[in-house]
């Protein structure tokens, strides 16, 4: 517990979804100095970097329309945490003292070494200097000219419909099947506007070799490629590993169900770098708020000698964007397994409009308006239920 005259410092490491929702929550106590630090001056709207690749729309916004007053800014990027001394090492050489930290770093692309030329000549799309990089190449490239995209999964399938609405030739690759996590119905519905719009769709083929002008795939056919969009997988920063902090196989911070780290009590983290229990959820917009509402809640609780809650995420639908003009929202249970129920079409594609895109932008600045605003959880779900069948097997003989 922090003495109640004191001023408690909470730095906040990542102004993504998690983090700008956490800097604007924890602000319901006013003796606590507030700062986020983040490599960028502006917040960049990662669900549509795929428009802004396609010179649809813009990605970036400023912090200073999405932040609550109070709020420090240091335009920087953390590379090591001094969890002894309660110091963040910034890449500029500064350091900041902290009594909490919360930890949303994010996610970013993942290119794989061990597909020859993926490095070299495949374009990553999962943050905004690569989009930079990518609507710059795409600029250069004849609008006839063949593209191959490489992931079936919703970014994929998203970059993949942009394009297509423009008359670009699209070739979208995936080693599994298109749009996974929906259930059949909706992956039929998203193929079939694909198809009808162009997109040449090869599912369950393996990606063996990236090269200047084209795609070699399992079997050695070669597809045509002015430009290679690499969408497939994504991974986290080092900082955790780097700072001695316990971490999953693919580098997310591993907390308890409270979302705090299981070495530092004085480290909670949200977002698509954490991973509750060695149980991550899915790495989405949908879970990085309610995880940084639920991450500031944790910090205000410890501040206040409270015991902090426990998580408790449901996911209930899923959408993807088709173009402008159209897309599809999958249901799913609590736990985030697809039913054969979606909305597609018109209706699909304003609701991924309306509520996947422009509704996180509105959460921010509801949080900015009013500190706790949101709630923080989405309902009894996949925590619960996970909580629950631990004790029945524990129950067992």
């Amino acid at each position: 517990m922090t003495d109640s005259n004191s001023i408690t410092k909470v730095v906040v490491i990542g102004g993504g979804y998690a983090g700008a929702v956490a800097v604007n929550r924890l602000r319901q106590r006013r003796d606590v100095e507030i700062t986020l630090v983040n490599p960028r001056a502006e917040f960049i709207e990662r669900m549509r970097l795929h428009q802004f690749v396609a010179d649809a729309h813009e990605a970036a916004i400023g912090y200073d329309t999405l932040l609550g007053a109070g709020v420090r800014l240091i335009v920087d990027s953390a590379v090591r945490l001094d969890t002894a001394d309660r110091r963040i090492e910034l890449a500029s050489g500064r350091e900041l003292e902290y009594d909490y930290v919360v930890y949303a770093v994010g996610s970013t692309a993942a290119v794989p070494a061990s597909v020859p030329g993926a490095v070299e000549f495949a374009y990553p799309i999962a943050e905004f200097e690569h989009a930079q990089r990518l609507r710059a190449a795409l600029r250069e490239v004849p609008a006839a000219a063949p593209i191959v995209v490489v992931g079936g999964g919703l970014t994929g399938v998203e970059t993949a419909a942009e394009l297509a609405e423009q008359g670009r030739a699209v070739t979208l690759v995936d080693s599994g099947k298109l749009a996974a996590n929906f259930a059949d119905p909706a992956r039929r519905s998203v193929r079939k506007w694909l198809t009808e719009n162009g997109v040449d769709v090869r599912e369950e083929t393996r990606v063996r070799e990236v090269r200047c002008d084209g795609v070699v795939v399992a079997g050695g056919e070669v597809l045509p490629s002015a430009l290679t969009i690499w969408t497939a997988g994504f991974g986290v920063p080092e900082l955790a590993a780097r700072s001695g902090l316990r971490t999953d196989e693919l580098g997310r911070l591993l907390t308890d169900e409270t979302l705090t780290s299981i070495d530092d009590d004085r480290i909670v983290a949200a977002g698509d770098a954490v991973a509750p229990s060695g149980r991550p959820l899915r790495m989405s917009c949908y879970a990085a708020q309610p995880l940084g509402a639920q991450a500031a809640d944790t910090v205000l609780a410890r501040i206040a000698g409270s015991e902090p809650a426990v998580l408790d995420v449901a996911f209930v639908a899923c959408t993807v964007g088709l173009g402008r003009r159209a897309g599809a929202m999958q249901f799913s249970r609590r736990d985030d397994t697809p039913v054969p129920m979606y909305i597609g079409g018109r209706v699909g594609g304003w609701i991924k409009e309306r509520v996947g895109l422009a509704g996180p932008i509105g959460t921010i600045r509801k949080e900015a308006r009013k500190p706790g605003a949101i709630p923080s959880f989405m309902g009894l779900g996949r925590r619960k239920g996970l909580r629950d069948a631990e004790t029945a097997a524990a129950a067992r003989p």
